[in-house]
């Protein structure tokens, strides 16, 4: 295996932000320092980027790098997209970075942007915000679904769609209800977990946390013996992904969604509306998150602001054929007035 960065400056005791700057800035390295990174490096056959030639650096100015987790997944497509397109507005160049959930390819990936950008949108981070400032040094920096004061960040608040999931899933007669979470390192995991507890339990709902999974089909297909298993009429997943592999997992196991089962997913990508059944679904706003990081980079590029900024985005449950009643479709539960609905 190649040996990265990330390895260098292990195998030096020095942090990674420190292991970067002895070959891109030696100067402000003590001797001491950079003896110690240079000889890891030799050691393990560690073979550094070329720096740019001094020619390219005006170009620094109009480009902007975005870092996402996973492009394969919809949501982040989305985001990515109206990036771009908001990019293209401003006359900029973005660069796209997929760190493919991996801390540490992240680390990798924004210590080599950092310095040859003009700023960075880094969405849905796998390291915790003191990290990714740390190695983005005096690079601008927006995160999205990661939330720090010392930041801009661009936050989906999922309250108000949380909210509506739980009161129309007690309105639907449901009172044992799963919640299947995503990954650890996931900001927007732990938000959901601790909003769907304050929630379930200020309706009086039995609500059973299941444990991490991947957060992809493959995840909630693996979820769904956990999720039958538990005894609840109804789960809600971490993401529209985690959510239709569930969907998969439970036809296996002969369960009948929305009959048996009524299952919600969070995100409401494009594939939500052609499932089948078609999924109910909290919208999470992933293009005005895409616009919006931009706004605030090229801000905080121009210097037009000096305190950090956090833009909270409202979202909103979407029904559709994944849900019922506990009784099945027959039966006379309504819908609360506060959702909206979508027929397949």
């Amino acid at each position: 295996m190649t040996p990265t960065l990330t390895d260098v400056a292990k195998r030096a005791n020095v942090a990674l932000s420190t292991a970067s700057r002895a070959f891109s800035e030696p100067q402000r390295l003590g001797p001491e320092t950079l003896h110690k990174v240079v000889e890891a490096a030799q050691q393990l056959g560690y073979e550094p980027t070329p720096p740019r030639p001094a020619w390219t650096a005006p170009s620094d100015i109009a480009t902007v790098a975005v870092i996402v987790p996973d492009i394969a997944n919809p949501v982040f497509g989305t985001f990515v997209k109206a990036a771009q397109a908001r990019g293209w507005h401003r006359r900029q160049t973005i660069v796209l970075a997929d760190t493919d959930f991996d801390p540490d390819h992240e680390r990798e990936v924004i210590t080599q942007l950092s310095g040859r950008s003009a700023g960075l949108v880094v969405c849905s981070p796998r390291l915790d915000a003191e990290d990714v400032l740390a190695l983005c040094g005096d690079t601008p920096v927006v995160l999205v679904h990661r939330e720090t004061t010392a930041a801009d960040c661009v936050l989906a608040d999922a309250t108000d769609g949380l909210r509506q999931t739980i009161e129309y899933l007690s309105a639907l007669g449901h009172r044992h209800i799963a919640y299947v979470q995503g990954s650890q390192h996931s900001w927007s995991n732990g938000h959901r977990v601790d909003l769907v507890r304050a929630l379930a339990e200020e309706a009086g709902l039995e609500l059973e946390v299941l444990g991490r999974q991947s957060e992809t089909v493959a995840g909630g297909t693996a979820a769904a013996a956990g999720v039958i298993a538990s005894g609840a009429s109804a789960v809600i997943a971490h993401n529209d992904l985690v959510a239709l592999g569930v969907i998969a997992g439970a036809r296996q196991l002969g369960v009948r969604v929305p009959d048996d089962l009524s299952v919600v997913g969070i995100d409401d990508m494009p594939l939500a509306e052609t499932a089948q059944p078609s999924l109910t679904s909290i919208v999470v706003p992933m293009h005005r998150a895409g616009s919006l990081s931009l706004d605030l980079l090229a801000q905080s590029i121009a210097g037009e602001r000096r305190e950090p900024r956090t833009l909270r985005l409202p979202t909103q449950l979407v029904v559709r054929g994944s849900t019922g009643p506990v009784t099945g479709r027959t039966g006379g539960a309504g819908h609360t007035g506060s959702v909206r609905t979508e027929h397949a």
